[in-house]
C-alpha cells in the first residue's frame, strides 16, 4: 500500500507524548508514523497494546477530524459559587439587630476571614463578616455547597453572629439547621474553649 505524505510536527509531537511502550515497539511506531497515513498504521501495523490501539485512534481521529478534537477542557463552576470563600455573601438567619436591618437593606453580611487552614467555609466554622460597617464575628449553620450523606444543603449561605465569648447576638434562629451542628460544636467547646452551645438553645428546628 502507497502511503500518501508525512506527519506534521504537531501531530509527531503528540505521538512522541502518548506513545508510552518498550524501546522497541515505540521506535518500530515512530517509524511507521514517519512514513505512513494513521489509517494504514491503524489497520495494518501490528500494534500488541490495547492501549497502543487506543493511541491510535485518537490520533487518528484528530488527523482526519481535527475540528472535532479542537476543544478546550471545560470546567462547571455550580459548585465553586456555592462555597463561602473571602467576599461571599452571607444570609443571617437570627433576629439580631444588625443582621435584620443588614437584611432589610438588601446589604447582607460580607466574609472577610475564616477561620481555618482550608480558606473555604463550611457547616459549623467560624467567620468574620463586615456587616453595617463593622466586623462581626458568626458561625455557619447551612452552605449552599454539595455535602456529604445525611448532611442537607440549603438554598443559601447561613450564618448566626456571635460575640468574642460565642453567645449570639440575638434570641432566636428562624430557619431549620443541619443535627451535625451539635456535634460539631461541643467539639470546637473543647478545642476553643469557648461555649459555641448557646447557638443550638436558640434553633428551633433541626433537620
Amino acid at each position: 500500500m502507497n502511503c500518501k505524505g508525512r506527519m506534521d510536527s504537531k501531530f509527531m509531537l503528540m505521538a512522541d507524548l502518548l506513545c508510552d511502550k518498550a524501546a522497541t515497539t515505540t521506535a518500530m511506531l515512530r517509524e511507521k508514523l514517519k512514513t505512513c497515513t494513521v489509517e494504514y498504521i491503524t489497520n495494518n501495523f501490528d500494534v500488541e497494546s490495547i492501549w497502543l490501539n487506543v493511541i491510535m485512534k485518537r490520533l487518528s481521529m484528530w488527523r482526519n477530524f481535527p475540528e472535532l478534537m479542537n476543544v478546550g477542557r471545560t470546567f462547571h463552576t455550580s459548585s465553586v459559587c456555592g462555597h463561602i470563600i473571602k467576599l461571599t455573601r452571607l444570609r443571617v438567619v437570627d433576629n439580631s439587630e444588625i443582621g435584620k436591618q443588614a437584611m432589610a437593606e438588601g446589604k447582607p453580611p460580607k466574609c472577610i476571614h475564616i477561620y481555618n487552614k482550608k480558606g473555604v467555609g463550611t457547616i459549623g466554622d467560624k467567620v468574620l463578616v463586615a456587616v453595617k460597617g463593622e466586623k462581626k464575628k458568626g458561625i455557619i449553620v447551612g452552605v449552599k455547597q454539595n455535602q456529604p450523606s445525611l448532611i442537607p444543603k440549603f438554598d443559601s449561605n447561613n450564618v448566626v453572629l456571635i460575640d468574642d465569648t460565642g453567645t449570639p447576638l440575638g434570641t432566636r434562629i428562624h430557619v431549620p439547621i443541619p443535627q451535625i451542628l451539635r456535634t460539631i460544636l461541643k467539639e470546637k467547646n473543647v478545642v476553643k474553649g469557648v461555649d459555641y452551645t448557646k447557638l443550638l438553645a436558640l434553633a428551633t428546628r433541626f433537620v
